[in-house]
């Protein structure tokens, strides 16, 4: 079973930056892609970034592009998402989200195929001043 260890959220003023950190462990295999998702109260789970291991194709939500971005280690274990130019309506809990399958973007309601194992447990960042 992979255990994802997520870290680096917080406070933040609108303006700051923020990187947050996910390390997969237990995975007896190399994942497709690894990618970030987010929550705020109210609402429902969407896509922020994702990277594919082969290649290091990423992907971006329109709300997030030019202002985050997502990384990985040579490893193949972590991935990162530094946040910089943060907004208030980037407040949520933050979730890591492991071995996504391919598809041509990860938006939309695609959060409801990523299984349960495969969620982190969710990290708050908070912009605001």
């Amino acid at each position: 079973q992979v255990h994802l260890a997520e870290s680096g959220g917080g406070l933040v003023q609108p303006g700051g930056s923020l990187r947050l950190s996910c390390a997969a462990s237990g995975r007896a295999y190399s994942a497709y892609a690894m990618g970030w998702f987010r929550q705020a109260p109210g609402k429902e789970r969407e896509f922020v970034a994702a990277i594919t291991w082969h290649g290091g194709s990423t992907y971006y939500a329109d709300s997030v592009k030019g202002r985050f971005t997502i990384s990985n280690d040579n490893a193949g274990n972590t991935i990162y998402l530094q946040m910089n130019s943060l907004k208030p309506e980037d407040t949520a809990v933050y979730y890591c989200a492991d071995d996504l399958p391919k598809r041509p973007d990860y938006g939309g309601t695609f959060y409801r195929e990523v299984g349960g194992d495969s969620w982190g447990r969710g990290i708050q960042v908070t912009v605001s001043s």
